[in-house]
């Protein structure tokens, strides 16, 4: 057996170790000692599983783990409800992270102040049990970067299929089914919802099949339902960097380091997409850059322009430096997901239209059509048109997007909103994915609105649309 099989049918014999026999039975929350260091953490933190069928309504179904901390409000106000935060991804963690979390300035100036927060690592996931993790495998959101990626997680997804996993069951419908087992087991009569990047679209599943004792919802850099994820994926990173270049060349100390970034990057993105680059000694690929520009571009647009002209310079230590940190994804949730909610409403053809006088662009294509290849070679049927279409609900329900963002374009978030009766949108100036880490204002808002759903939040802190963006130039 290949040792990467090896290692997927590893972590499922672990998990079967949650019981063989037969099941049909109620959800449960068994406390546990929480993982991590939560030693300088001065809020109270109770950790524990959600154990839960893994195919609801099948009487042979096992036994799967839901990891929870439910982090306890320093000053909990009567009325309000707990907070469920629900992570990105797919294939990320909450808990991972949540000690560092807690001991951070930022969050706490809205997390666990007057509501207890609930954070779960979805199924499939972080401490949860199983883990569709697969060892030595790379993932980004443009997807595996190489052939060696796409083969190795096929072969570990489908080493947990061997053994017994049902890939169809890890998904958004069953996260948010999962939510409400776990509303129903700590007997919580209503929850608010915080979601983040892909938390967002486990919002909409919960807002669509699972909305029951929902008050009000958060959604950090939303993506919707409808969005294609691979289809028009390269033009969306192509044209969030764009936005960042435009803003450089109006600052003008910005524009005299950088002159002509667009004309030069295009050069070098045609230059890359003709073969591999070998730099000091390392041969890079057309993937490499183009995960790293998706990923700069999240994230980091302060410095884009200092990045972006040193490569094209010749200086490749950026793209060095992304293409060792790209094991951040459990692997296997993040393709069950696309795979059942995503990919099957696109074509692989697809996502290279548009890109042919886009060179940036097209240096994301190769990879996105790996994730095709992926799916084409998995099974998590059945697949259902209702996860493609749009949101229509009446929940309160606050949007916050950034006007730069490769992923989750504040352009989807004003089409999308149109479903949610009496929405919130706000687009704020400058920021990149992920608003409330960046952004004290928007911290305010969530906190606000939190409190009461039915008002509307407090802009006046939000920057002007003319806001200069701020640009880093050491380093």
């Amino acid at each position: 057996m290949p040792r990467l099989s090896w290692i997927a049918a590893a972590g499922v014999l672990a998990f079967l170790g949650l019981g063989g026999a037969a099941h049909a039975a109620a959800p449960q929350f068994k406390p546990t000692a929480c993982v991590g260091d939560y030693k300088d953490v001065d809020l109270k933190v109770q950790c524990g599983n959600l154990i839960v069928d893994e195919t609801r309504g099948d009487p042979k179904s096992r036994r799967i783990s839901v990891a929870v901390a439910v982090v306890k409000a320093s000053a909990p106000k009567p009325g309000l409800p707990p907070v469920v935060y629900l992570h990105g991804g797919p294939g990320g963690s909450a808990l991972a992270g949540l000690p560092r979390m807690l001991k951070s300035k930022a969050p706490r100036e809205y997390v666990a102040v007057d509501q207890d927060w609930i954070f779960i690592d979805q199924r499939g996931g972080g401490q949860s049990n199983p883990n569709l993790n697969c060892p030595g495998t790379n993932l980004t959101d443009a997807g595996p970067p190489s052939d060696k990626d796409k083969d190795g997680i096929v072969a570990c997804l489908k080493a947990f299929q061997a053994q017994g996993v049902n890939l169809s069951r890890y998904n958004a419908v069953e996260v948010a089914k999962d939510v409400q087992d776990l509303r129903q087991v700590l007997k919580l009569p209503m929850i608010d919802l915080f979601g983040g990047s892909y938390g967002t679209r486990i919002e909409a599943a919960i807002q669509t099949h699972a909305p029951q004792g929902v008050r009000a919802v958060v959604q950090d850099s939303p993506w919707p339902p409808e969005a294609d994820w691979t289809v028009g994926g390269p033009a969306m990173v192509s044209s969030s960097i764009d936005i960042v270049m435009a803003k450089c060349a109006v600052v003008a100390e910005c524009a005299q380091r950088y002159p002509d970034l667009k004309a030069k990057l295009a050069v070098v993105a045609e230059r890359w997409l003709a073969g591999p680059q070998t730099i000091n000694g390392k041969t890079y690929t057309a993937d490499d850059l183009g995960g790293y520009l998706m990923d700069a571009s999240y994230f980091t647009a302060g410095v884009l322009p200092r990045d972006l002209w040193k490569i094209i310079q010749g200086d490749v230590s950026p793209v060095a430096e992304f293409v060792e940190s790209r094991d951040y994804y459990s692997e296997g949730q993040f393709m069950t997901h696309l795979c059942k909610e995503e990919i099957p409403f696109e074509a692989r053809a697809d996502v290279a239209k548009g890109t042919e006088k886009d060179p940036v662009a097209r240096l994301m294509v190769a990879s996105m059509q790996r994730i095709h290849d992926v799916c084409a070679a998995i099974d998590v049927k059945p697949i259902s048109k209702a996860e493609q279409a749009p949101v229509k609900t009446a929940i309160p329900t606050l949007f916050l997007a950034a006007e730069i963002d490769p992923g989750c374009p504040p352009e989807l978030t004003k089409a999308a909103s149109k479903g949610y009766e009496g929405s919130q949108v706000v687009i704020v100036t400058n920021a990149t994915h992920g608003v409330s880490r960046s952004s004290p204002c928007v911290r305010k808002m969530i906190r606000g609105f939190f409190q009461d759903p039915t008002k509307p939040v407090d802009r006046s802190c939000l920057p002007a649309a003319d806001t200069p963006m701020v640009f880093t130039y050491a380093g």
